[in-house]
């Protein structure tokens, strides 16, 4: 992990295009040599939802109850299951991001230093991201088998770790498209063929099957299993789920199964690779911009109708990372890239955006602190205890939580900007 300045003390703060080496995320040089300033604004805003906006939009929904606030406040939570809201979309919108960057940043590597360094860098990263993720859930605090070795950062450092390796490998679109269908493709046959245990893993059935078993022991549930099916998708009926509880060690978040499953790993990497053709198309020297929005967005609402339609078979389930679910998340993904490029690359309308590039220019950094160091009870000390229930008593009822919320964001962008001005920027 490194930190790195703005080229020099001479670089315009506002003027990032022009310096090429600054990205968390390793984006290196757009096709023009300066920076994808319209990559770091997406990024940005993808996060801006995980840090605090999401919790205004709720805190406002205590204050009114009008119809747009509700709407609102339902897509900033995530589907129990089977659907698909605005928020499920968060967490793939980065991995496929990240896709885009890796084009930009494994191409510069290739460039400079060649393929050996590129394996070993990308190696590097995928190791530390998994290992960082198992620290950010607690690491070692807690005796195991009560550590959880599956989340967030373990997911986008396996699927940019297999997405790098294979670009490094191949660098063809059609190659890279293919093995996506083949992973996409693979997984559905795996869910659909695939028999397993006739053993339904939810929490309330599962404890039920322990206590007439005897032992909480898999190997001795699974024994109590009367026969074997497939194609099953019920949330703790399906070879995913049935796969954490057997095979994946370590703590499960939801008992037995992971929001992020071991198969799951397929869909995110196929998310990366998708978001990889992204990078690939717009690094095309012989594609006017415009046209790279129009395939931009084509590509979005093809995404998101092949992935609708199959959906009606294999449904959309973000907890599997289902390939419907990435295609539809995929699809959406594409789209937001398609505009933000448009509006800021060809557009130039750059203004409005910066806060969203202090964001996108140091997004691990703000995880963790977000995470970690915890905005909200930062946002607490200043206006927590007394004068929340003030506000609730003599204002309205949730004017207090939208007080916190709107403190938990200036907090956070105060801190991006900090690093932003000073040119600290973080990267793995």
């Amino acid at each position: 992990m490194t930190a790195t300045g703005l080229c020099g003390s001479g670089a315009a703060r506002q003027k990032v295009p022009a310096c090429p080496e600054v990205s968390p995320e390793g984006a290196a040089a757009g096709t023009g040599g300066g920076r994808l300033l319209s990559l770091d604004a997406l990024r940005g805003f993808d996060m801006f939802w995980i840090v605090g906006a999401g919790s205004l939009v709720h805190a406002l929904g205590k204050v009114s109850d009008t119809g747009v606030i509700k709407a609102f406040s339902k897509q900033l939570s995530h589907v129990q299951w089977e659907g698909f809201h605005f928020y499920d979309l968060i967490f793939p919108l980065f991995v496929f991001i990240s896709g885009v960057s890796l084009v930009f940043s494994i191409d510069k590597t290739l460039a400079r230093q060649g393929k050996a360094k590129a394996f070993k860098k990308i190696a590097l990263r995928g190791v530390l991201l998994v290992l960082l993720g198992i620290y950010f859930y607690g690491g070692l605090s807690r005796p195991w088998p009560d550590v959880r070795l599956l989340g967030v950062l373990q997911y986008i450092g396996l699927a940019c770790l297999f997405g790098g390796i294979l670009y490094i490998a191949a660098r063809r679109a059609r190659v890279i498209a293919a093995v996506c269908a083949a992973i996409l493709l693979g997984y559905w046959a795996l869910m659909e063929f695939v028999p397993f245990p006739d053993l339904r893993v939810d929490k309330d059935s599962l404890q039920k099957t322990v206590v007439k078993v005897g032992s909480p022991d898999p190997a001795k549930v699974v024994l109590s299993a009367t026969g074997k099916v497939c194609g099953h998708y019920e949330e703790g009926y399906n070879l995913s789920n049935y796969v954490d509880y057997r095979y994946l060690p370590g703590k499960k978040i939801n008992g037995a199964y992971e929001n992020q499953p071991l198969l799951g790993i397929m869909g995110a990497v196929a998310a990366c690779l998708l978001g990889m053709l992204g990078g690939m198309w717009l690094r095309r020297t012989d594609v006017s911009d415009k046209r790279k929005v129009a395939g931009l967005l084509a590509a979005g609402v093809a995404g998101v109708a092949v992935g609708s339609l199959w959906g009606l078979q294999f449904p959309v389930v973000k907890k599997l990372w289902s390939s419907p679910f990435v295609l539809v998340a995929s699809g959406y993904s594409a789209a937001l890239l398609g505009v933000f490029y448009w509006v800021i690359e060809i557009g130039k309308k750059q203004r409005w955006c910066q806060p969203f590039v202090w964001i996108g220019m140091n997004p691990l950094t703000l995880y963790l602190a977000h995470n970690l160091v915890s905005f909200p009870n930062l946002a607490a000390r200043f206006a927590g205890g007394d004068v929340q229930v003030y506000l609730a008593a003599h204002v309205s009822k949730g004017a207090g939580s939208v007080l916190l919320a709107a403190i938990q964001l200036g907090l956070m962008f105060l801190f991006v900007r900090f690093l932003y001005v000073r040119k600290i920027f973080i990267r793995i």
